[in-house]
């Protein structure tokens, strides 16, 4: 519900505040008082796109704040808490239009986009005229209207058509990718053969370089130990020091003991030579290798280094590679298999989405039947009954809510040519046409604020009275606010308050009151009699009171 409005420095505006109250309001008052500017300041701070000029003559800026009550459960909280702002139960709505035209913006005095402040307005606010854009004239709408007035439950249909579209990416996916496998199968084949005949193992680059190294240092080596063996042993180190021995054992008989030190420490030696060169032995039988082997060892390695470059990996890695391209090949010999068993798959998604949008077309086409006769039973009252509206549906493209396109149209009288609202009926039929149709469709809808400007002009009598009441109607359910020119509809406001314009100073000021009883008397018989107030003109302004 819009509980306050502030206006400041707008138009010709200059102060004003005003309190709405829950229900009927009312707002009246003579042609050019400034009825309009009420509404052309509420859609500025709405967000909606507008006139440019609306700071007032004089001022450095103007400035709106509009103030709402949110109950706990209206759809703007959850809109709020999107953008980072915290629902509270009071909205607060302000922004001022700079003299250089710079707009800015606020809720819960939280700077926020004109973007932001549009998308509240659709959840708020709901504006209805001769000139509405924004509601019933709209036929990018009227699907949803249709739904909302049937209850049509859209999940079935919107998962069906999610479903649908992931069966057919898939599909196309994997198409995408048999056709990319077919252009590098040739490569695959061979590179798979390549990589199977070599066979190679994680580690193994490793164990190859290292064999490869020692292999490699033995043959460098063992040419010196051969060597060093042959001068150790008898035709070496081990000859000579056996001849001293037999020598000095000779001459130990003569020497007197003086050659026993030498020939003890002799033979201590020939037992070290003797180790030495069995160690010597040893180590020379452990560097024997086969020069096949090395070689086979050495071209192994290379192989295995080579083949890693050409695929740019690491030669551990290359047993891991040719597991992911013998998977590629797989892929492409089932791939057929594959996109039949993802094609049974689409026409199953088809198959389920055909029958959802079967069952909701048939499901829009009665409720079109049923929201006809109710509009045609309001149309009656409004001295409308030659009219015939009519819900079409026709095909549209397949989409989340089916395949349905709905258009409201009308025929003035029967056997003339039908089409939109806003192309065939003139000013006061389509007042009441919009009337009609928004009281068929509000129904139990109370989380929109409903404004209706002049949608009663152009009719007067029992036909004003019947556009009242049915504003009344609509009143019971949500806030309904009405810029009227009929006594008959003015009379029916459980508010009322009257927009008149006065020039002081060679400045004009638009000023809007709220009527108490009596004076609401006077306004109803000014609205009834024009400038001259009879008595018969109060009389009959108590009358339209009383009900």
């Amino acid at each position: 519900m819009l509980r306050h409005l502030d206006i400041r420095n707008m138009l010709l505006i200059d102060r004003l505040e005003l309190s709405f109250g829950p229900g009927l309001n009312v707002l009246t008052g003579e042609t050019g008082a400034g009825k309009s500017i009420l509404l052309d300041c509420l859609g500025f701070v709405l967000g909606w796109r507008g006139r440019a000029d609306l700071v007032r003559t004089g001022a450095d800026q103007g400035e709106v704040t509009a103030v709402f009550d949110l109950p706990r459960d209206h759809p703007a909280r959850a809109l709020l808490a999107e953008a980072g702002i915290t629902p509270e139960d009071e909205l607060i709505l302000r922004r001022v239009n700079g003299g250089d035209g710079r707009k800015t913006g606020w809720v819960n005095d939280r700077r926020v986009s004109g973007e932001v402040l549009r998308q509240l307005s659709d959840l708020l606010v709901e504006l209805h005229g001769q000139h509405d854009d924004r509601g019933l004239l709209n036929p990018r709408g009227h699907r949803a209207l249709l739904d909302a007035f049937a209850g049509t439950d859209l999940s079935k249909t919107r998962r069906s058509w999610a479903a649908r579209r992931e069966a057919r990416a898939a599909l196309d996916a994997a198409h995408a990718g048999l056709e990319a496998a077919r252009k590098e199968e040739d490569f695959l084949r061979h590179a798979v053969k390549e990589l199977d005949d070599l066979a190679p193992e994680p580690g193994e680059e490793a164990a190859l370089d290292t064999a490869r190294r020692s292999m490699q240092a033995a043959e460098r080596i063992r040419g010196d130990v051969a060597r060093a063996l042959q001068i150790l042993g008898p035709e070496g180190a081990e000859g000579a020091m056996l001849d001293a021995n037999r020598w000095l054992e000779g001459a130990a008989e003569r020497a007197e003991g003086r050659l026993d030190p030498a020939i003890e420490a002799l033979a201590r030696a020939l037992v070290e030579l003797g180790e030495a060169a069995s160690g010597v032995e040893t180590a020379l039988s452990a560097l024997d290798f086969d020069p096949l082997a090395l070689e086979r060892t050495e071209e192994r390695l290379f192989a295995l280094r080579g083949l890693a470059r050409k695929h740019d990996v690491l030669a551990d890695d290359l047993a891991g590679l040719a597991a992911e391209l013998r998977d590629r090949l797989d892929r492409i010999d089932a791939g057929e298999d594959q996109i039949a068993a993802l094609r049974d798959g689409v026409a199953a998604a088809d198959a389920a989405y055909d029958k959802a949008a079967d069952a909701l077309h048939d499901q829009r086409v009665k409720s079109a039947r049923l929201l006809n006769k109710a509009v045609a039973a309001e149309l009656a009252p409004l001295k409308m009954e030659r009219a015939v509206f009519e819900t079409r549906i026709d095909p549209a493209d397949p989409g989340p809510e089916g395949r349905d396109t709905v258009a409201f149209t009308v025929a003035t009288n029967p056997g003339a040519p039908s089409g939109p609202l806003d192309k065939i009926a003139s000013g006061g039929e389509l007042s009441r046409f919009l009337l009609a149709l928004k009281v068929c469709l509000a129904r139990g809808n109370d989380a929109l604020v409903l404004i209706f400007d002049e949608i009663d002009r152009g009719v007067g009598g029992a036909t004003a009275d019947a556009v009242g009441r049915r504003l009344k109607r609509l009143s019971e359910d949500t806030q309904v606010l009405v810029v009227t020119h009929s006594p008959q509809v003015a009379a029916l406001g459980q508010t009322h308050f009257q927009v008149a314009k006065s020039v002081a100073d060679g400045m004009t000021t638009s000023r809007v009151f709220p009527l108490e009883p009596k004076a609401r008397v006077d306004e109803i018989a000014r609205m009834l009699a024009g400038d001259k107030v009879s008595d018969a003109a109060i009389e009959a302004a108590r009358a339209l009171l009383a009900g």
